[in-house]
C-alpha cells in the first residue's frame, strides 16, 4: 500500500473531496483535486476549505511516505498550519508537497527520545501552472509511551 493509499484509507475526507494522489514519496508528494461544484466557493472555485484540506492532504502523505516505518514508536501529528491564497483558484487544483528537513534528521531526534519538529512546504496550483496557494505545515512526532 503506498503513503497515499494509507492516508485515502484512514482519512474520510479525502475521499469526500476525491482527491488523487498522483505520487507519494518521501521526496515528493503531489495530490489533484477535481473540479466538483459542490465544493465551489461563491466565485466558482475551489472553497478555501477545500483547498486547505487538499494542502493538508499532500503533506500527509509525505509525512507517511518519510516516516511510515516509524509508526511502531511515534504518531505524526500536524502541529500547525498556515496557509496563503496567492491567485484565484479555478477548475482543478494540485498540491505539491516537500519535506523541510532530512528524513535522516528527523528520525536521529526520534532516537534520542526527542519529539521532532519539520516543516512541510506545500504549492497549490491550477492546471495553468498558476501558484493559486502556498502552505506550510509543521508535524511532528509524538513517540507511543
Amino acid at each position: 500500500m503506498t503513503a497515499g493509499e494509507m492516508v485515502a484509507a484512514s482519512v474520510p475526507m479525502v475521499r469526500t473531496l476525491n482527491l488523487e494522489f498522483l505520487e507519494s514519496t518521501a521526496e515528493r508528494a503531489v495530490v489533484r483535486m477535481p473540479d466538483q461544484a459542490d465544493y465551489h466557493n461563491h466565485v466558482g472555485g475551489p472553497h478555501a476549505g477545500a483547498m486547505f484540506t487538499l494542502a493538508e492532504t499532500a503533506s500527509g502523505a509525505i509525512v507517511m511516505a518519510a516516516f511510515g516505518d516509524q509508526l511502531t514508536r511515534a504518531v505524526p501529528l500536524a502541529v500547525n498550519a498556515q496557509i496563503a491564497y496567492r491567485k484565484l483558484a479555478m477548475g482543478e487544483v494540485t498540491a505539491t508537497a516537500t519535506l523541510g528537513r532530512p528524513v535522516a534528521d528527523v528520525v536521529a531526534e526520534l532516537d534520542a527520545g526527542e519529539r521532532p519538529e519539520f516543516p512541510v512546504a506545500v504549492r497549490i496550483e491550477r492546471a495553468d501552472g498558476a501558484v493559486t496557494g502556498e502552505m506550510t505545515v509543521v508535524w511532528t512526532l509524538r513517540p507511543i509511551a
